[in-house]
């Protein structure tokens, strides 16, 4: 099976190099046989994919230790689930997921494509053969995950301990859905500019392509997030790491780019920045994948530690990026100009989220990038941490999430502010109670926590205003207002909810931050602890034995005013003897609106 495995990778990357070609000769001599050999190539080379990362998964869930991979990450008293996400805990393995993923959406596009004009579904299926190609030799010649070990060890190594946790069974792929899934948004410009021809038509089979990466990519950092937070025991959700950074770029990126195709379908404007912008979040995409496997950065998301896998992507770096780029400033000025609208409108408001959006995105990346740009002209390491990113990302996204209610509730070319501000004046009203209440009535309340809270009132409620506004309420019956709710197209609900979701996530930062309580002590069993208004004893530590690691389990119960316990909560120290590493399990209870955290 694992001989059939990189004999598929092999046959995979052939297949790829046939997809670049002949469906791009095709279309230069407006062939239709040649470009219509994309479309099958593309699957079988999917096909081909998912044999090959079967094999690998097969032999990591058979604990097969001739294969060095699963030699190095692996072991046969691990769960069966931690083996098979194993396949993925390591940098062979993570590459063989990339390009699976990367030839499951080119063969989405072979599969469900056929509405698209010939040339373009032709060029675009080309483009995605030579990403591909890229990344089949590169595994190929630096990351097999195929090598096989003579004689085969007995027992394996382990995978990393921090790595056998179920998040860590979804957010890899969920990650990686949505930085290959901006390859799609990339093959598309690409194609348009070899064509010399753009149009809204464009935006409307890019757009969907954009809010599928960007629904994947948004759950991945958050499943990455809170995986950290329980898992790492640090009790935080984000720490401005490299590699975190490497993942949020993009996703700052795609969401300009979600917003500016809006406006390219609707009005026809911003074609050439759109198509700019959708070369820039898969190069950002290209860029975290470079930062993460080439070993330049050290971080707990890291894993590849050889220099010449970092020059190999740093090749197709400047291959796909360089030669993307090169080929915008040689033919963006061919493709035709979008139309004019008024600064005070929807698609004003959609530039407005452009500029801070974009602008946030060069922040983090010159606050990422200036270390090692710093490290390699002097051999100097500094750091910059999370005091310069919050300091600088801050002040762009706070002016920015002011102004996010206006942009659903104003009209297409020319709108008007203040009819807008009067209808936000409820959600305004509220904001402005909220920031008083917290600022007045809550014990330790900061003036950024109270500024915090309003903020988050506001974005929470202007979501809803607009949806209120567009189904009439106030204005008509209630069974006309429900059947108007009912009837609003999904981009409404959509823009709705993903403004809801800004508004909450403002809410639990600011929660985090201002409202947390933090002690260290030592305890001892029968000893309470008063926590944030709630009673804690600390019960005793209990040995137990896992399946591959020993722990010492911490009980402590909560509680209630009566002097009885209303709960408990656990928290452990694991030993794993393999790789002789410790590792702690948070406790976490939820209460209302707060958590209990023990580690």
């Amino acid at each position: 099976m694992v001989e059939t495995g990189h004999f598929a990778l092999v046959l995979a990357f052939a297949l790829s190099l046939v997809q670049t070609v002949v469906p791009l000769f095709g279309a230069r001599l407006n062939n239709q046989r040649l470009m219509a050999v994309g479309g099958p190539v593309a699957v079988t080379g999917f096909a081909l994919t998912a044999l090959s990362f079967a094999a690998l998964a097969t032999a990591y869930a058979s604990s097969d230790f001739s294969v060095a991979s699963v030699w190095e990450n692996s072991h046969s008293l691990q769960p069966l689930i931690y083996k098979i996400t194993g396949t993925w805990g390591n940098h062979e393995g993570s590459m063989l997921l990339w390009v699976l993923i990367l030839t499951f959406f080119g063969a989405l596009v072979a599969a469900f494509g056929s509405n698209l004009p010939a040339t373009l579904r032709a060029n675009v299926l080309a483009v995605q053969g030579a990403i591909g190609a890229a990344f089949f030799l590169f595994i190929l010649a630096t990351s097999n995950p195929f090598i096989r070990l003579n004689p085969a060890p007995i027992e394996g190594r382990d995978l990393n301990p921090i790595l056998q946790d179920l998040g860590l069974a979804i957010h890899p792929p969920f990650l990686y859905l949505g930085y290959v899934g901006f390859s799609i948004c990339f093959s598309f410009s690409v194609a348009a500019l070899i064509e010399g021809r753009i149009d809204a038509s464009w935006a409307r089979w890019v757009r969907p392509w954009t809010l599928v990466a960007w629904m994947f990519l948004t759950g991945g950092i958050a499943m990455g997030s809170y995986w950290a937070y329980y898992e790492l025991g640090w009790g935080g959700f984000w720490f401005w790491d490299p590699v975190e950074n490497a993942s949020f770029m993009p996703w700052l990126a795609g969401t300009a780019l979600l917003h500016s195709a809006i406006v390219m379908e609707k009005r026809s404007a911003l074609k050439i920045w759109t198509l700019l912008l959708a070369i820039l979040t898969f190069s950002l995409s290209l860029l975290g994948t470079f930062l993460v496997r080439s070993g330049v950065l050290t971080s707990v998301h890291a894993f590849a530690t050889d220099p010449t896998r970092g020059v190999f992507i740093l090749c197709i770096l400047t291959l796909f990026i360089g030669g993307s780029l090169a080929l915008f400033a040689l033919r963006a000025s061919r493709l035709t100009t979008g139309g004019l609208f008024q600064p005070i409108s929807r698609e004003g408001a959609l530039v407005l989220n452009n500029l801070f959006l974009t602008t946030a995105t060069a922040t983090v990346l010159v606050g990422t990038l200036y270390p090692l740009a710093v490290e390699a002209f002097s051999a100097d390491k500094i750091s910059v941490g999370a005091p310069f990113f919050n300091l600088t990302f801050g002040p762009l996204m706070v002016p920015l999430l002011l102004v996010v209610p206006f942009g659903p509730l104003l009209a297409w070319k020319r709108g008007d502010v203040f009819a807008v501000a009067q209808r936000l004046m409820v959600a305004f009203a509220a904001a402005l109670l909220a920031t008083l209440v917290t600022a007045l009535f809550i014990d330790g309340a900061s003036v950024f926590a109270a500024l915090g809270v309003g903020l988050a009132v506001w974005l929470i409620l202007g979501a809803l205003t607009d949806l209120a506004v567009k189904s009439g309420v106030g204005n008509v019956a209630a069974g006309i207002m429900v059947r108007r709710l009912l009837g609003l197209p999904r981009s409404v609900f959509g823009t709705a909810f993903a403004h809801l979701g800004l508004g909450l996530t403002t809410l639990g930062i600011v929660g985090t931050l201002c409202f947390g309580t933090e002690k260290i002590l030592s305890m001892h069993a029968g000893e309470t602890v008063e926590l944030s208004g709630h009673t804690l004893r600390f019960v005793g530590l209990y040995p137990a034995q896992g399946p591959n690691y020993s722990e010492d389990l911490g009980r402590f119960e909560l509680i209630g005013v009566s002097g009885s316990p209303v709960g408990e909560i656990s928290s452990a120290k694991r030993f794993y003897p393999v790789r002789q590493m410790t590792t702690t399990e948070s406790g976490i209870r939820t209460i209302a609106f707060s958590q209990l955290y023990i580690s």
